[in-house]
């Protein structure tokens, strides 16, 4: 068994597309008509075979409600990993993201978390080398 697909609820699929390839960094894999949405998915240029995220319409009622208690927790709705989460952090405050965590130490990991202008907070992490 392995993870082939994952999702993230996404207020606009066009925003979302443009905001997690052209500031992010993830290529655009598939792209089709779904009823009144598009199957939407992004990869990482490291691995286009690799897992798939969804850009997934947040349609759905209990979808709305979720990803703002989720934001108003401070909670990331998922985490993507990075070599170097001080210089991603850097990279992406340039592009004009906005993060409502800094790159913190946490123990053996360092993580940053960020608005992915979507609806949704985003963790960025990294684990020191050994």
């Amino acid at each position: 068994m392995r993870i082939n697909l994952t999702s993230v609820l996404v207020d606009d699929q066009a925003k979302a597309l443009d905001f997690y390839t052209d500031v992010l960094g993830f290529e655009k894999k598939t792209d089709f008509a779904a009823g009144e949405a598009r199957w939407l998915t992004v990869v990482s240029p490291d691995d286009p075979d690799g897992v798939e995220l969804v850009l997934e319409p947040d349609e759905h009622p209990a979808a709305g409600p979720f990803k703002q208690a989720l934001v108003a927790d401070g909670i990331p709705f998922t985490s993507f990993a990075v070599d170097d989460v001080e210089a991603e952090h850097a990279r992406l405050v340039a592009a004009g993201v906005e993060f409502t965590q800094p790159p913190t130490a946490m123990g053996p990991m360092t993580t940053a978390v960020f608005d992915d202008t979507c609806g949704n907070l985003i963790q960025i992490a990294s684990m020191a080398a050994s």
